[in-house]
């Protein structure tokens, strides 16, 4: 082997070095954005249970039939 190739492998070897520590890095990355989707896809799921429970205590709240005596206006307006 020459010197010439003996150095071009070598800068083969740290170019190949450099992609695996990008590699792992980006593996790294991608775990930690997977599992904050999948903790924000948590939230999301409780937020629309809470939503749909105060939605149903607004329905619950609200008079059955328009114009029922709780809606009139008290003589003073």
């Amino acid at each position: 082997m020459t010197r010439a190739q003996g150095t071009e492998l070598q800068e083969i070897e740290s170019r190949v070095t450099e992609l695996e520590i990008k590699s792992a890095f980006s593996e790294d990355l991608v775990e930690e954005l997977n599992l904050t989707v999948y903790r924000q896809q948590q939230q999301i799921d409780q937020l629309q249970l809470e939503l749909a429970a105060l939605r149903r205590q607004v329905q619950a709240s609200q008079p059955a039939a328009p114009g029922s005596p709780g809606d009139e206006r008290p003589p003073h307006y």
